[in-house]
């Protein structure tokens, strides 16, 4: 009997023990059931998101709930569609350009650059020049014999005796410590700007063949005005308009033309000055980028300065980097094609030409006509691919307007001639007059800027989200608040379960998925299915911002690193 009492009080023990732990789980189920539910009733009659307390409204019926459950997939839709259009819109890197036109109360006048078009003057020639360079001009075999159809040419020039004198080398011999230079013989034969300067003002005030800069270009020997290479400030103009600019007179002395004996590089058909404006950071290009002014004209070049601000990439093709040159410390599009073409001649024929920076060893005039000449104008005219020139992402530059009358007039003819003491033809056949000046003191800013940042696209996904969802930042935020008591819910009844002792598999399995235990309550699975729906949204949602941001962000925090 008395283990027959023991063994009914044990039972009884067990029965109330496992009706405790049969009410505990109840009390769980129910708190956590409770918990859940009240987080998301909440959320759904608080959220600025419009349409979710119509969709899951209990007083709604089911059509109306369908209509608003469909309505809140096609806003979602619509705002995701037009959100990857924006950001495709953004990743294309558009710009745009815009003209400004800026007043000035002065302005730096930019470099003004010259060449007359013959490289060498005839009466300066000597005997050495032509044993030297006769070649090179044509009028000589590289054996130092003369070219008797090139000095056929000189029948009717009035250089024929002195030029037929001069190439007459029977009995010369170059001087046994006589060397010969290319950079020397162009400098001594060009034409000098003392001999050619007749008048020079610049805003009304006289100057000198002192205020130019003696610089060599294709053309040889040619002068720059306002380079700021000789120390001296830059010089600026106060108004627009003829007479507040340079005015300079030239005699371009036609008599000393080389004759024309053959087609050379050097060989010129025209007669004039090659002119070129440009500023003071970019060396002169005239060969290329030059306009002529002709003899017996009066030309007037009313220009404006143009300031160009351009994006580099992926905006666009500019290049912001400084430049890797050895002669050149700023970056501009002549600066890099002369490099390239000094290079480009180094490695092709060993030597430089005279105008081409450096201190290599400068061509021989047998190199110039074998080599240097036609290396070059393959490269000029041929080979786009060696010399590949990026625009700078800063550069000026100067519009011109050209026009001209002709001097002298009939009634300045004979003033002219008796004045500089020379005839009325030569008068009409030298003597050019060139007038530069800026037309209103006033520049064109020209800038290229991003048509699309990361600000504007925020600001439109911001006002589409609006329009579609009602949704702001805010938003995000009560989102995220939701999100966080939902996971307090479930980690707060995963550490109770934690707690208590060891159950059964079943038992485990009930509390680890409380979810399970409410679906046989319609209201109960009702609340469940509006959670994972709005965990759903969340986390897509969630998932779009973040995509987002990085989609827009670091392409263009890369993208600023390389175009630096």
């Amino acid at each position: 009997p008395k283990n027959e009492g023991e063994e009914e009080r044990r039972g009884e023990d067990a029965l109330m023990d496992d009706a405790k732990r049969r009410s505990s789980r109840q009390r769980l189920k129910m708190t956590l059931t409770h918990s859940a539910k009240d987080t998301t009733t909440a959320f759904i009659l608080r959220t600025k998101v419009h349409g979710l307390k119509h969709a899951f409204s209990p007083y709604k019926s089911k059509t109306q709930r369908l209509f608003w459950l469909l309505a809140i997939f096609v806003c979602l839709g619509l705002l995701f569609t037009w959100s990857r259009n924006r950001i495709l819109y953004l990743l294309s890197y558009p710009a745009v350009t815009k003209i400004y036109l800026v007043w000035s109360h002065n302005m730096t006048f930019p470099a003004i650059t010259f060449c007359n078009q013959n490289l060498l003057r005839v009466s300066s020639l000597t005997k050495a020049d032509l044993y030297h360079s006769g070649y090179w001009m044509d009028i000589m075999h590289l054996n130092h014999t003369v070219n008797r159809q090139s000095v056929s040419m000189l029948k009717h020039s009035r250089h024929r005796e002195r030029m037929l004198h001069l190439l007459d080398f029977s009995n010369y011999s170059p001087p046994p410590d006589y060397q010969f230079s290319t950079t020397e013989m162009i400098d001594r034969l060009g034409h000098q700007l003392e001999d050619m300067l007749l008048d020079c003002r610049f805003r009304g005030e006289n100057c000198t063949y002192k205020n130019f800069t003696p610089i060599y270009t294709r053309y040889g020997k040619c002068y720059t005005f306002n380079s700021g290479l000789d120390g001296n400030p830059l010089l600026t103009t106060l108004k627009g308009g003829t007479g507040n600019g340079l005015e300079i007179m030239l005699d371009i002395q036609q008599d000393e033309y080389l004759p024309v004996w053959g087609d050379t590089d050097e060989t010129s058909y025209e007669a004039g000055i090659k002119v070129q404006i440009h500023s003071q950071d970019e060396p002169p290009f005239i060969d290329q980028l030059g306009f002529g002014v002709a003899p017996g004209f009066q030309t007037f070049v009313s220009c404006q300065q143009q300031l160009l601000q351009y994006l580099p990439p992926p905006w666009g093709d500019c290049r912001s980097e400084p430049m890797d040159s050895e002669y050149f410390s700023t970056y501009s599009i002549t600066a890099c094609r002369i490099d390239c073409e000094t290079r480009y001649l180094l490695e092709n024929c060993n030597c430089r030409m005279v105008h081409m920076p450096g201190t290599s060893t400068v061509c021989t005039p047998e190199q110039y006509k074998d080599c240097a000449d036609p290396a070059l104008d393959f490269l000029v005219e041929k080979d786009n691919d060696y010399c590949v020139c990026e625009t700078p992402c800063n550069m000026t530059r100067y519009g011109k307007e050209l026009s001209m009358v002709k001097i002298p007039s009939k009634a300045s003819a004979k003033y002219l001639a008796k004045k500089f003491n020379k005839t009325e033809q030569y008068i009409a056949d030298n003597i050019l007059v060139l007038d530069i000046f800026f037309e209103a003191l006033n520049y064109e800013k020209i800038e290229q800027k991003k048509a699309y940042e990361v600000a504007g696209l925020l600001g439109d996904i911001g006002g589409q989200m609006g329009l579609f969802i009602g949704a702001s930042v805010l938003t995000i935020l009560e989102i995220f608040d939701y999100l966080y008591e939902v996971f307090k819910d479930k980690v707060l009844g995963y550490l109770l379960r934690k707690r208590r002792p060891q159950r059964s598999a079943s038992d485990n399995l009930v509390i680890v998925l409380p979810v399970l235990l409410c679906m046989h309550k319609k209201e109960e699975m009702f609340f469940v299915c509006v959670d994972v729906f709005i965990i759903s949204v969340v986390f897509f949602y969630c998932f779009w911002i973040v995509l987002l941001n990085a989609a827009c962000i670091l392409p263009f925090v890369f993208g600023s690193n390389s175009g630096k």
